[in-house]
């Protein structure tokens, strides 16, 4: 199974139980799928996560738009290393920002999306007819139209967007570089396990969407 496995084993225990839970409500409707059911269980996991994606992503909007500031700091004090970091302490004590606090949901979330996916990279459909879903003959091997690859590049690539504000080279580089990657390892990736991270995307974006909306709505009104 391995180190990080056996670490995620009750996770993945308990997520395979809510998992057949969730196809068991399916059939119940006259749709008995894997597939509804995983994106059943993401929506479900999404939900949950909620309170932390919105501190997680306030935080790193807040970060971002303090980078000018922080540019001008690191160049006007370059030389004296230690006024640079009072001066960086200062603003982020000034704007009211933790440049930790968006690291600490992301620490909470990452066990249960970590055990997510070893639920489903090991998950054993019942059988051949039950691993089905829509155009994939299989969800425990890789999509052989690749149409799911392509979908979790483009929804990474739009999250991705999304999150961003102030864009220096690097983070223009991962923007390209990072959904590339995850398109790439897509390929080989059992489709189920795919269309984990696909709807996982889409919920994000929709989440980040009534976040930046409710913030505009709340900035008209002021």
């Amino acid at each position: 199974m391995g180190f990080f496995g056996t670490i995620f084993a009750p996770i993945e225990g308990l997520l395979h139980f809510v998992l057949e839970a969730l196809y068991t409500v399916t059939d119940v409707f006259g749709a008995g799928s894997y597939g509804l059911a995983i994106i059943l269980l993401t929506i479900i996991i999404k939900m949950i996560l909620y309170p932390l994606t919105v501190k997680q992503v306030k935080s790193m909007k807040a970060m971002q738009e303090l980078s000018p500031k922080m540019k001008k700091i690191q160049e006007k004090y370059k030389d004296n290393p230690q006024v640079m970091q009072q001066k960086i302490g200062a603003l982020y004590k000034d704007a009211g920002v933790n440049p930790l606090a968006g690291c600490l949901p992301l620490l909470i979330q990452m066990p249960i999306l970590m055990g997510m996916y070893y639920a489903l990279f090991n998950f054993t459909y019942p059988s051949a007819e039950a691993a089905k879903f829509l155009w994939l003959p299989s969800m425990s091997e890789a999509d052989p139209l690749y149409i799911l690859p392509i979908l979790s590049a483009l929804t990474t690539f739009w999250q991705q967007k999304m999150t961003t504000t102030e864009m220096t080279q690097q983070m223009k580089i991962m923007m390209i570089f990072m959904p590339l990657f995850i398109g790439w390892i897509s390929l080989n990736f059992p489709s189920g396990l795919v269309l984990y991270w696909v709807t996982m995307n889409v919920v994000q974006i929709a989440q980040q969407w009534w976040m930046y909306r409710n913030e505009d709505t709340a900035k008209e009104a002021a």
